[in-house]
């Protein structure tokens, strides 16, 4: 009765099983086949995100790069440690220094045929080994990360440094870089493969979708607006707009132009964590300066050098991925490619002030806002005159006269101009003429 029973039990579960279908699993493929910088670090980050959010069983990331920037791969790999969904990585030919990094935080590697992984060395800007404490950092960080998932962490600190000798591994004055069959041997892949379906099937996953991770519309965008050269334009619309506002104060669409392209120089490089807030706070604060110089503070002196020197510089070090002036990891060729892209800007915004200047004024849409219109007295216009003759009489500058502002003559608050020369506030003026409702003063020595 109790084998009956049993028999019984057995047929039913058996029934269950195979009424129910396999549940398709949902992969997702992440690919880094390019430098690590905060570009990719963010493409990693939106990628794990949107894996997240798909509910996926696997991401494989698809291998193939010759490493990057330390403080951008140590947040992929941060991210990479934090997830619980498994993660396999496919190095279809090279996972050389940040890439091995990647790699080896992975739960999983597979390696093409004749693909390589190791020479984690860091570098400085110039291809040089960075000093020793750089060494360290990388050393303690491959060292965990192997032994986290597994590894031998001694091989892990030997693709750093070139001293650590393991037995039958590597000898004094060189780094480890496996091959495919040496990366088997030791422990550092899984298996030798030819592609990801071929490690689905060697992990019996048959019935699967795969889906492989692409930016969106939006964020193709704003890669193209980190172009030096797209942030050349944008930096001379912003000067040329800022230049054309104060020439024609009130008209509006110069400075929406130079607001628009200000945002859409800013925000890229930002998400991309290259603008950091310090650098942003600079170049606003070298902003403010130079309006204050122009506006408020006569002459032209520390506030307007220092503005300029502010503006200029943090629009360089937006576009660079330094650490608070620490340049030793940036490559010379990038703070060249920002420099030339920001002097382009400038000159082109000088060049757009000398010679577009005079021709604005001439185009239709300019004509459509400006008042080009002669009110003479042979058209029945009149102006009002001075109810005294204030010829010869004597006062204070109210505002800065440079040429044109405002005087006080016997507590009276008339419009004045100069002949061409500044006058301070609170000095002494003379006026010399006047022009219909208008003063012409000088200076009283």
């Amino acid at each position: 009765m109790r084998m009956l029973l049993a028999f019984s039990c057995f047929v039913l579960l058996a029934q269950i099983s195979i009424a129910q279908p396999a549940v398709k699993k949902n992969v997702v493929v992440l690919e880094i086949k390019s430098e690590i910088d905060p570009r990719m670090a963010r493409y990693v980050k939106l990628g794990l995100a949107h894996a997240s959010e798909k509910k996926a069983d696997i991401i494989i990331i698809d291998m193939d790069t010759f490493g990057g920037a330390l403080n951008d791969t140590k947040e992929i790999v941060d991210e990479l440690m934090a997830l619980k969904i498994p993660v396999w990585v496919f190095i279809n030919s090279d996972a050389a220094s940040a890439g091995a990094l990647i790699s080896i935080a992975c739960d999983s590697i597979y390696m093409a045929p004749g693909a390589t992984i190791g020479a984690a060395t860091v570098v400085d800007g110039s291809g040089g080994a960075a000093p020793d404490k750089y060494q360290s950092y990388m050393r303690s960080i491959m060292r965990s990360t192997a032994e986290e998932n597994g590894r031998n962490p001694r091989i892990a600190e030997a693709m750093v440094d070139e001293n650590i000798v393991i037995d039958s591994i590597t000898q004094a004055g060189k780094v480890i870089t496996f091959t495919t069959t040496e990366a088997l041997a030791n422990g550092y892949c899984e298996a030798k493969v030819e592609s990801i379906k071929e490690i689905l099937e060697r992990n019996h996953v048959s019935d699967y979708t795969i889906e492989t991770f692409k930016l969106s519309a939006a964020e193709k965008i704003i890669a193209i607006f980190l172009n030096p050269f797209i942030s050349g334009i944008l930096i001379l619309v912003i000067i040329g707009g800022i230049y054309f506002e104060l020439q024609t104060p009130g008209v509006g669409f110069p400075l929406l132009a130079a607001v628009v392209a200000l945002v859409l120089y800013l925000v890229p490089y930002y998400l991309n964590g290259l603008a950091a807030y310090w650098e942003i706070i600079a170049l606003f604060l070298g902003i403010i300066l130079i309006i204050a110089e122009i506006f408020f503070i006569p002459g032209f002196g520390v506030a307007g050098v220092s503005g300029i020197a502010l503006t200029v510089v943090s629009l360089v070090l937006i576009m660079l991925n330094n650490d608070f002036f620490n340049f030793e990891f940036v490559p010379l060729g990038d703070i060249i490619t920002a420099t030339v892209a920001m002097l382009g800007g400038l000159t082109g915004g000088v060049l757009l002030l000398f010679f577009g200047g005079a021709r604005l004024t001439q185009t239709k849409a300019f004509q459509r806002i400006a008042l080009n219109d002669t009110q003479d007295v042979a058209s029945g216009y009149s102006v009002s005159s001075f109810q005294k003759d204030l010829f010869g009489k004597q006062g204070k500058a109210l505002t800065v006269l440079r040429p044109s502002g405002k005087v006080v003559i016997d507590e009276q608050v008339y419009d004045a101009f100069t002949r061409g020369e500044f006058i301070d506030r609170d000095e002494t003026i003379e006026v010399i003429g006047m022009e219909g409702t208008t003063l012409r003063v000088k200076k009283v020595e």
